[in-house]
């Protein structure tokens, strides 16, 4: 399979989830350093996984937006993913789930721009949404570096925790 590429920034290409892709998404969400604060168990299934996968193709078929995979320009290695999903009708949520090996080195800040960057200028999004698990203090860093400012908390069901939630508007 030729991989296409939609959106490049310095040092990523983002790319679009595809039913071949199941490789991939194991690779990223199989890892349990990269779930362990996006479900209540911490790990996720083979079946998880697959959901997972389902749930990002169904969203780009829907959509035109899912939390694209996302590759290190200079290696072409899966750095993980980034990218929107509808949260309500003028507002997406924008996430990232980067492999650890990529942790700590600007790539989240780098492709969270990008996607900020197309729910404004592509979407014309009137605002973003984000929320990280409390317990993760590298999302929260990345957010407020972002521009994102604190709303409320938020229960998230996939965890049973309440998350602290954000927003960014146009």
């Amino acid at each position: 399979m030729t991989r296409t590429f939609h959106l490049t920034t310095t040092r990523i290409r983002f790319s679009k989830w595809t039913s071949d892709d199941l490789p991939l998404a194991e690779q990223l969400w199989g890892d349990p350093e990269v779930t362990r604060y996006i479900c209540a168990s911490g790990v996720f299934s083979p079946e998880d996984i697959a959901a997972r996968l389902a749930k990002e193709i169904d969203n780009d078929q829907t959509y035109g937006i899912q939390y694209w995979p996302i590759f290190e320009l200079a290696s072409g290695e899966l750095i993980g993913c980034c990218g929107l999903r509808p949260y309500n009708e003028s507002v997406f949520e924008i996430g990232f789930h980067l492999r650890p090996k990529f942790w700590r080195q600007g790539f989240a800040s780098e492709a969270a721009n990008a996607a900020i960057d197309y729910a404004f200028s592509k979407l014309h999004a009137e605002g973003l949404f984000a929320g990280h698990n409390p317990n993760n203090i590298g999302s929260k860093h990345v957010l407020g570096k972002l521009g994102f400012q604190y709303i409320r908390d938020e229960f998230y069901a996939p965890t049973g925790l309440y998350h602290p939630s954000y927003e960014l508007k146009r």
